[in-house]
């Protein structure tokens, strides 16, 4: 797990690779500190200046401590891996992270496993991250570095996620847009409550895709161009439209929890700089 480029112009290497590679001060002062940083093939004080042609280098290679998340054997969907990302499907009624209540049955607890399997000793990392009862595709940074790129590029509006909501009733406009600021509510851990005044900007377009039960449920497809806790299934209640199976932000009670899928995701391989581009319309509710 490499990180390389070939010096074009004659500059300090310290300036050539945040150039390049844009990597936070903690991150490469955590790199320098353990001696990762390399000008053809040898340990460099990143101070030096580099030459035309010379290989500057990182390696990603270093071990991290991951034993807060205990391992779990589970089946895995992967819908595309490499040595910097994993890709996966996540079926509902799993959690993204442990917690109290899902110590060990997490996603995390299974990718955990799957990182001792294949010999990875790197923390866990979630790029984005999904409600217990919401399906679909969700990312896994190997390293640091993938997190912290995929992570920038999520608050650039230049990581797209789609997904396909079931809601209760027909929509006025077949397509549009709801922005509505989002904040904690007061004396509540888990939900969250559309507050003009102290709210972040929250923006969900949609676009309805089909009509159920003679238009008593819609399906619409929803294109987050802000990433807060809860924004769909907040923002389709507040507007009257809570989500089916939805008691937290509606009064449909269900075991299987809200009827959301992540459908589409897309964003640049940090690495290769190639789209990446993931899609899985199978939106099964149980």
């Amino acid at each position: 797990m490499k990180l390389e480029y070939i010096v074009d112009k004659s500059a300090s290497i310290h300036d050539l690779l945040q150039q390049e590679f844009n990597i936070s001060h903690r991150l490469f002062a955590f790199l320098i500190r353990q001696n990762l940083i390399f000008c053809n093939s040898s340990v460099c004080d990143t101070r030096n200046f580099a030459k035309p042609g010379d290989v500057l280098s990182i390696s990603m290679d270093y071990v991290e401590n991951n034993s807060n998340i205990f391992p779990t054997k589970m089946p895995l969907d992967i819908l595309f891996e490499d040595e910097w990302l994993l890709v996966l499907n996540k079926p509902s009624g799993i959690a993204t992270h442990p917690s109290i209540l899902h110590y060990s049955d997490s996603l995390s607890n299974g990718v955990r496993y799957y990182f001792d399997k294949i010999g990875l000793n790197k923390k866990i990392r979630p790029i984005n991250r999904l409600d217990l009862h919401t399906s679909g595709i969700i990312v896994f940074a190997k390293c640091a570095y993938i997190h912290e790129q995929l992570s920038m590029q999520m608050e650039n509006g230049n990581f797209l996620k789609e997904y396909l909501a079931l809601v209760h009733g027909a929509l006025e406009k077949p397509s549009g847009t709801i922005d509505l600021p989002i904040s904690r509510k007061p004396n509540s851990i888990i939900e969250r409550c559309v507050d003009f005044s102290n709210g972040q900007n929250a923006i969900t377009k949609y676009q309805v895709l089909k009509y159920f039960e003679n238009k008593n449920i819609s399906l619409v497809k929803c294109h987050l161009l802000t990433g807060r806790t809860h924004q769909i299934r907040l923002h389709f209640s507040y507007i009257g439209h809570p989500l089916v199976g939805d008691s937290l932000y509606g009064n449909d009670a269900s075991k299987y929890g809200q009827a959301l899928h992540c459908s589409h995701i897309s964003f640049i391989h940090p690495v290769t700089k190639q789209k990446l581009d993931f899609e899985n319309d199978n939106f099964k509710k149980n």
